[in-house]
């Protein structure tokens, strides 16, 4: 039994929802967002509550569809409603990071620019070292504020490296003078 599967979606004032054959759609205030979530789970829509009930009972793959679908159709209502951000903190000398038109263009350290296209739907904004990602769809969000940070992942001598905002590096001590 999934326990987040068993919770309803309260659906926000201002939101529409809609279900046809297999492709779930909400429309909100900062866009509208759809997705396919075909057979194994079954959504029902009354009012403004949005409950999943799996087609066989029993079935751990069904199971754990149950509740990754509930996830996602919370996920899509929120990000409708309020949007998703996240923010990655560059540190290191000489490292610097700017958005031009849909690219962003990094400077690294390497012997070349790093240039990242920005897909479709988020917002990218670098100031100083600071990179702030956010859109709507979380998914998105997500994966490419972990393709910039793959570029440079903090190491654990110096820092020096991208970093989430919330992230804590631990740090090592380095070598020791005899």
């Amino acid at each position: 039994m999934s326990r987040i599967g068993k919770q309803t979606v309260i659906v926000p004032t201002g939101t529409e929802v809609k279900l046809s054959g297999v492709t779930f759609s909400v429309k909100g205030p900062k866009g509208s967002l759809s997705r396919d979530f075909p057979g194994a789970v079954t959504l029902h829509i009354n009012g403004n509550e949005i409950t999943f009930t799996p087609n066989k009972e029993g079935d751990r793959t069904i199971n754990a569809l149950w509740g990754t679908y509930a996830s996602h159709v919370k996920n899509m209502v929120i990000g409708v409603n309020e949007g998703y951000s996240k923010k990655l903190i560059l540190e290191g000398v000489g490292f610097k990071s700017e958005v031009v038109g849909n690219t962003l263009n990094l400077a690294l350290g390497f012997s070349h620019p790093v240039k990242i296209v920005i897909p479709t739907g988020l917002t990218v904004v670098a100031e100083k070292n600071n990179i702030t990602v956010s859109g709507i769809d979380k998914e998105l969000v997500g994966s490419f504020t972990a393709q910039v940070r793959a570029n440079k992942k903090p190491e654990p001598y110096k820092g020096k490296g991208f970093r989430y905002s919330d992230e804590v590096i631990r740090r090592k001590q380095g070598k020791k003078a005899a």
